[in-house]
C-alpha cells in the first residue's frame, strides 16, 4: 500500500522528535564521562600546596598585589569533597586572614573565613558564598573543590583551544544551593583532561565572568596551571593568579583543616 503524501511528510517529523531523548541522554552521558575521567586523572595527590600572588586589575589600568598560600588535603570518602586553607601574608592590613573550605556533595560547603585584626572566626552563611572573596572576582564559591557530583553535564561540542590543542565543550549545571551560577562551560583538553577555561552565566542564564588557565606544570602525573585570570565582564575587573612553588606529599592532616587551625594559621 502507498504512503499518502501527509504519511511520507509526517514519517521523518515523527522520527526526529522520537531522536530528541535519546540525543539528549547521550550529550548528558558523554558529558558526565569527560567531568569523570577529568577527575580521574587528577585523584591520588593526597595534599598539596603552592604560593599565590594575586593582582587585582582594574578597569582603568591600576593594579594591586597580595601574596598567599594555598594547602589542600584530598578527600577519601565518597560523599565528601577536598579540604583547602587560602592564607594570606601581605600587604600587611591583610596578613594572617585565611579562609578554610570544606567542600561538600549537595549540602552546603563549609567555609569559615579567621580575621585576625578582631581575632574571630567567621563562618560564611550559604547565601553569601556567590559574594566576592575579598574584593577579587572570585566568589567563594569558586574557591571550593568542583567535585563531579556537584553538577549535571552536558556534552555540546569539540571545538580549538589552549596552545593548538583540541577541547571537549561541556556544560554543567549547579546541584547544589545557594549558588550564584545558572551554569557554566568547562573547556577541557582530549589528550590531558586539563582545563583551560570556564565561563559563568548568571541566574538569568548570562556570561558575566571567564576564567582561563595557562602556563600548565606536571608534576609526576598531575597537570597544574601556573597562571588563572578571572574576568568579570560587568565591571572590567580581573583577578590574576600566578602560583609556584608548588609540592605535593606535604603530609597534613585532617587537623591542618580544622576551625581550631584557623587560629594558629602563620
Amino acid at each position: 500500500m502507498k504512503s499518502s503524501p501527509l504519511t511520507r511528510w509526517l514519517l521523518p517529523v515523527v522520527a526526529a522528535l522520537l531522536m530528541v531523548p535519546a540525543q539528549a541522554d547521550e550529550a548528558e552521558d558523554r558529558g558526565l564521562a569527560i567531568a569523570q575521567e577529568a577527575d580521574r586523572r587528577d585523584s591520588g595527590f593526597v595534599d598539596n600546596e603552592a604560593a599565590l600572588t594575586m593582582i587585582l586589575h582594574g578597569p582603568g589600568g591600576q593594579s594591586s598585589r597580595r601574596s598567599l598560600r594555598i594547602r589542600i588535603l584530598e578527600s577519601t570518602d565518597p560523599d565528601m569533597g577536598d579540604k583547602s586553607l587560602v592564607v594570606f601574608d601581605e600587604p600587611r592590613d591583610i596578613a594572617g586572614t585565611a579562609l578554610l573550605s570544606h567542600t561538600r556533595i549537595l549540602d552546603p560547603d563549609d567555609q569559615w573565613v579567621w580575621l585576625p585584626e578582631v581575632a574571630r572566626v567567621k563562618r560564611i552563611s550559604g547565601t553569601n558564598r556567590s559574594g566576592a572573596f575579598m574584593g577579587s572576582e572570585f566568589a567563594y564559591e569558586d574557591l571550593a573543590a568542583p567535585e563531579v557530583a556537584k553538577f549535571a553535564y552536558r556534552y555540546l561540542r569539540d571545538e580549538p583551544c589552549g596552545d593548538n590543542l583540541t577541547c571537549h565543550v561541556v556544560e554543567r549545571r549547579p546541584l547544589y544551593a545557594d549558588t550564584g551560577y545558572s551554569r557554566q562551560e568547562v573547556w577541557l583538553d582530549v589528550e590531558e583532561f586539563r582545563p583551560w577555561k570556564i565561563t559563568f552565566h548568571d541566574r538569568r542564564g548570562d556570561h558575566f565572568k571567564t576564567l582561563e588557565y595557562a602556563d600548565f606544570h606536571q608534576y609526576g602525573k598531575f597537570w597544574r596551571a601556573h597562571r588563572m585570570v578571572m574576568t568579570n565582564h560587568r565591571n572590567g575587573r580581573s583577578t590574576e593568579l600566578v602560583a609556584s612553588g608548588y609540592r605535593f606529599g606535604v603530609g597534613f592532616t585532617e587537623s591542618d583543616f580544622s576551625q581550631a587551625s584557623l587560629r594558629r594559621v602563620r
